[in-house]
């Protein structure tokens, strides 16, 4: 699959169609509730509300931050087998129940979420992340933190590292996401991450240089 360019990007994230479903993304959180729970309908399309910074990373992989109810229904649509979770804490009761009611693994990796400058991401558990998505047996996946801009964002960028894409390119793909909060040390972290260990892997996705 060829690589959307940023444009692309942008586009797929304001407006997006899977299985001939219509998704609006940045809905406020009442409204997201009103389609997600009420199915409202529009021009004869059933609406779906996307987690906060929902979007494709490349063909059977995605991103966002927390799913929660309002989400549920979206992620349905996506027929995912796995779920890559960021963050330390214990996954919800309800979003546990989802994962079990529609057979989806989840790959728990705990990584703190600090604030600069005290910002210590995890080498190895980033390492152990990029396995399981390399793993075309786990796709479709959603690789997810709370917000989706600086864990998620790691992974990505460590990810586009495997596929040859440039610093300039992982930098302004993590920075559309992070936006304000942009870190440096992340940005640091992704530029001195070692593929060399992990070139060995399988990669059956997109490979393309940016």
């Amino acid at each position: 699959m060829k690589l959307e360019n940023s444009h692309d990007t942008d586009d797929m994230c304001k407006t997006i169609e899977v299985a001939s479903v219509v998704v609006v993304d940045h809905l406020s959180p009442s409204k997201a509730l009103v389609a997600a729970g009420d199915e409202l309908d529009r021009d004869g399309e059933e609406l779906f509300t996307p987690p906060l910074n929902f979007a494709m990373v490349d063909n059977g992989v995605f991103r966002s931050g927390f799913p929660d109810t309002a989400n549920f229904a979206f992620l349905q649509t996506l027929g995912l087998r796995s779920i890559i979770y960021l963050c330390p804490e214990t996954y919800p009761e309800a979003n546990n129940e989802f994962l079990k009611s529609n057979g989806i693994k989840l790959f728990q990796f705990g990584i703190e979420g600090y604030k600069e400058p005290f910002v210590n991401i995890p080498d190895d558990t980033i390492r152990e992340a990029l396995k399981v998505v390399l793993d075309v047996r786990n796709h479709p996946l959603l690789i997810h933190c709370k917000r989706g801009k600086h864990r998620t964002g790691c992974v990505v960028g460590c990810l586009r590292k495997l596929q040859k894409w440039c610093l300039s390119s992982i930098f302004d793909e993590y920075q559309r996401f992070a936006a304000a909060k942009a870190r440096v040390s992340d940005q640091r972290f992704m530029e001195l991450f070692d593929v060399s260990t992990m070139k060995h892997l399988p990669i059956s996705f997109s490979c393309s240089k940016r």
